[in-house]
């Protein structure tokens, strides 16, 4: 065994985080198939900054800091994963907050992601589904985990 109860303890929330950024991610398989209609949506949500905004926005940021807590709270022994949320929920979060304070540079940086004229869009798009995908399974993963008292 060896392992310790930190370790071995898998937070309620946790599959829950990566089964809802793995969906999240994954939803941008839309881009690869209509670039111009998944460019308008999420421009104009960005633009508008609407209840969706707001709601994805606070979603995106109580996850993010959760699965920090959840890092900051087993320091000392944390499975391979939950560095997840230091590098993908740090760099959310950092993106949440560019968003939020209209920084002009990471404005120009998502205008640029979403030019669907961009011969680096099946990539840039087709990146983050890939990404989607295994972040779902692991959320599956780790549920089953849970489920099962490990």
């Amino acid at each position: 065994m060896g392992k310790s109860a930190a370790k071995q303890r898998i937070y309620w929330f946790e599959p829950w985080f990566f089964l809802l950024f793995g969906l999240f991610h994954l939803h941008r398989i839309w881009g690869l198939f209509d670039r111009r209609g998944y460019a308008g949506f999420w421009l104009g949500v960005l633009e508008e900054r609407g209840a969706l905004y707001f709601a994805l926005m606070g979603l995106l940021a109580a996850l993010c800091f959760a699965g920090l807590w959840a890092f900051f709270r087993c320091r000392r022994d944390n499975p391979w994963w939950r560095w997840l949320y230091v590098f993908g929920g740090g760099y959310v979060l950092w993106d949440l907050f560019a968003i939020a304070a209209g920084l002009d540079f990471w404005r120009a940086l998502l205008y640029g992601m979403f030019d669907v004229s961009s011969p680096l869009w099946n990539l840039i798009w087709g990146g983050f589904t890939a990404l989607g995908g295994g972040v779902f399974l692991l959320g599956l993963f780790l549920l089953r985990q849970r489920t099962r008292g490990l």
